[in-house]
């Protein structure tokens, strides 16, 4: 007879209540955890990960009563496929073999830029993302991602990032959406549910407040106040909850004191009781352990992991440290109540059995040979590179003509790794084993360029460092060609091994090494310059910027970079990206964002001009669509608890097809609180065919103005406001006055969060 927990009948609740009340304290507490057996190389991969994790353990006996979590099977070091499969298959046989019950652990893997495993499709970074503005492109992105961790027996992936930039000089701009939280939703939202869709849990990174770690050092604590928390921070998460988000990490960070892992505000009265999240929160890497460790507030394992379970951390990643004996003796002193081990192992087992693991009959995926990197997955990569490259500025030299001689020049030019972002494998892992090949094609903007044009190449100086001998070379082969394109950029790395990337911050924006020396040499030639940019983060090019020919960005765009970025040179592609982030002018100081009131912008009574060089939103292509009337459709009236309806017409007289992205920016002309000047709220891209007309309706409720109170409840205002709608933050092609009309109203975490947008063609 099946025992009420193993029938797949009856619910995920029913089964579980089922089930723990049969468990002891022991084989509870290890479905807590997860285990990283480390390959002998892997320790450099993040500064004390050794240390933190202790000597290897004995397999068989941390099995022994079950086990949460299998990390990084196939992410730690290269395997092949089939090689992979047949590891996570022993493991597994192993894990169900040694507890009672027969269950299996749930194995999850790095995911921000595609699956992080040898051989895997290389996909674009976030910023890429972002900078497409397109949702629906990125959700099926997503899903590709979430097919190739099934093939793998994988169930979660540790993606996406969802903090909203604050200080630019945070290494982990990279790996992030932007400066605005409604971007950061629509994109991260979108991304959610195309793993979500696909059977994979997704893992919202990191709650809450991270990228405002002071002077933008990774891991240093947070000044922010609660409404920047609640207004700035946290939108993005309730837009990818709503999406389905099964599981959440939290921030290393300390917020006014508090480490989140050790903050039951956060996880338990904020996250479940407010937003009514059901999942698991995991504990990101160490850092239950970092409560003892690094952040002081605990004299030992056992309190930490007391902190930790009682805030509301389910599973402690990546390894067991504090959820291991020490839980065990302080749940045993009666220092921790094992109700609370409870809460947390049910929150586990229900997630294991809506994944089928609790099922009778479960068998691991079987090993086979699996094509991590077909033709599908390339072509998609390549569409989500050429939507995401942002032409900056361009006097005309762009796109290049035919038959030119073209000088290629830069520290960027001719290597795979300027495509790449720090969580990307090769760049996270494989430095790690130089014996290895990527296990994949990523070609170089050399190589794709010479494709098409006749071209001379100098280096000029690596990303960091440089003599003066290359730098005149460089000059030379510049002057020597009719234009000279200029690769410049990070080398993404980990924890201070490269410019961009965890634990890679910067004093100020100046790009890395002699990179300014060398564009100053190649202005000087006189030949026309087109600098590509492929990085982490926004630079101050402001300098030299006005002297270029052509700017163009493309921050880490995957594995298909170079035949994007190649493409958009050549005018094979329009570019179409629009900026996700402000780049800073000469004297702006930072941090930055243009999420700023009017006493953060440029005024009488400051020295200093933050003024954006390039603000956010901003893109220019080849051929642009002709804007027509924006209107108004319901009125001037907007009910504080009703609709309004604010329709732009677009068209195509160019010969050739075109994209533009409307921005709607709202505009408080007065409130109770300091509001920012503008800020996102709706955006569509829209791409039209040579003659096409289209009107764009962007139906948006009252809860989109929507801000916390000076009694710090959320409400929509009733007064004044207006919409500003453009093609970026800065190019604002109509102003729309609206009037909120009625009384102030509270909001709650049900609100509306996005608008209608429908397209019809005229």
């Amino acid at each position: 007879m099946t025992d009420l927990w193993q029938d797949p009948r009856e619910t995920p609740e029913a089964r579980v209540a089922d089930l723990v009340p049969r468990m002891t304290l022991r084989e509870k507490v290890s479905q807590l955890s997860g285990i990283w057996w480390l390959d002998p190389e892997a320790g450099g991969m993040a500064p004390m990960l050794r240390e933190t994790l202790g000597a290897q353990p004995d397999w068989d006996e941390l099995v022994q009563d079950g086990l949460g979590q299998l990390t990084r099977t196939f992410g730690t070091a290269p395997v092949a496929p089939r090689e992979g499969l047949e590891l996570l298959a022993r493991r597994q046989r192993d894990v169900v073999a040694a507890n009672r019950f027969g269950i299996p652990a749930q194995a999850h893997e790095e995911c921000l830029t595609g699956l992080a495993v040898w051989g895997a499709t290389v996909y674009p970074s976030p910023l890429c993302w972002a900078a497409t503005f397109d949702p629906d492109l990125v959700q099926r992105m997503g899903g590709r991602i979430a097919d190739s961790m099934r093939a793998l027996g994988v169930h979660q992936g540790l993606a996406p990032v969802l903090d909203v930039v604050r200080d630019a000089r945070w290494g982990r701009v990279e790996e992030t959406l932007g400066e605005d939280p409604f971007l950061v939703g629509l994109m991260g939202s979108a991304y959610v549910r195309g793993l979500e869709e696909g059977g994979v849990v997704a893992t919202l990174k990191h709650f809450l407040g991270y990228s405002a770690s002071r002077a933008a050092r990774n891991l240093a604590p947070v000044s922010a106040g609660p409404r920047e928390l609640a207004d700035v921070f946290l939108p993005p998460f309730e837009m990818a909850l709503r999406a389905g988000a099964r599981s959440v990490m939290n921030s290393y960070t300390d917020i006014d004191g508090v480490p989140a892992a050790a903050d039951p505000e956060l996880f338990t009265a904020l996250l479940r009781d407010q937003l009514g999240f059901e999942g698991t929160v995991a504990a990101d890497y160490f850092s239950v352990a970092f409560l003892e460790s690094l952040h002081r507030v605990a004299a030992d394992l056992g309190e930490a992991a007391r902190l930790a379970l009682e805030a509301g951390i389910d599973v402690e990643l990546p390894s067991p440290k504090a959820y291991d004996a020490p839980l065990l003796a302080a749940v045993t002193a009666g220092l921790v109540d094992e109700k609370t081990v409870d809460r947390a192992v049910s929150r586990v087992l229900r997630q294991k059995c809506e994944l089928g693991l609790l099922d009778p009959g479960w068998a691991p995926v079987e090993p086979a040979d699996v094509d991590l990197d077909d033709a599908e997955s390339r072509a998609l990569a390549l569409e989500v590179a050429q939507r995401s490259i942002v032409l900056l500025a361009n006097d005309g030299a762009l796109p290049l003509r035919e038959g030119v001689t073209v000088a290629l020049v830069g520290p960027r030019a001719d290597t795979p790794q300027a495509m790449q972002g720090c969580y990307a494998f090769p760049m996270h892992v494989l430095v790690h084993h130089p014996e290895v090949d990527d296990g994949l094609t990523i070609r170089t903007v050399r190589e794709a360029l010479a494709e098409t044009y006749d071209l001379s190449y100098a280096p000029g100086c690596p990303v960091l460092s440089g003599d003066d001998d290359d730098l005149a070379a460089a000059a030379a082969t510049a002057a020597a060609a009719d234009v000279c394109v200029v690769v410049l950029g990070d080398q993404a790395g980990l924890f201070g091994r490269g410019t961009s990337g965890e634990g890679c911050d910067v004093p100020d924006l100046r790009l890395p090494g002699r990179q300014e020396e060398l564009l100053e040499a190649l202005i000087e030639t006189g030949t026309p310059v087109v600098a590509v940019l492929l990085v982490g983060r926004p630079y101050d090019v402001s300098r030299l910027a006005p002297r270029l020919a052509a700017l163009v960005c493309g921050f880490f765009p995957g594995e298909e970079g170079a035949q994007a970025v190649a493409d958009v040179l050549s005018g094979r592609v329009n570019p179409s990206g629009r900026l996700p982030v402000s780049f800073p002018d000469s004297g702006s100081s930072q941090p930055w964002t243009y999420l700023s009131p009017t006493l953060g912008r440029l005024t009488d009574v400051s020295s200093v001009d933050p003024t954006p060089l390039f603000p956010f939103g901003h893109g220019l292509s080849y051929a642009s669509a002709t804007w027509g009337a924006v209107t108004a459709t319901s009125g001037p009236r907007w009910d504080t608890d009703g609709t309004c309806e604010v329709e732009v017409e677009l068209a195509n007289h160019a010969d050739r097809a075109v994209s533009e992205v409307v921005q709607v920016y709202l505009h408080d002309v007065s409130s109770s609180v300091v509001r920012p000047v503008q800020q996102l709220v709706g955006a569509a891209r829209v791409d039209l065919e040579p003659g096409a007309a289209t009107t764009v309706r962007f139906t948006l409720h009252a809860d989109l103005t929507s801000f916390t109170g000076r009694d710090r409840v959320r409400i929509v205002e009733p007064g004044p406001v207006e919409l500003w709608v453009g093609a970026s933050s800065a190019d604002v092609r109509a102003v729309v006055a609206l009037d909120l009309a009625g009384s102030s109203r509270q909001v709650g975490h049900d609100r509306a969060l996005e608008p209608e947008v429908t397209l019809t063609s005229r």
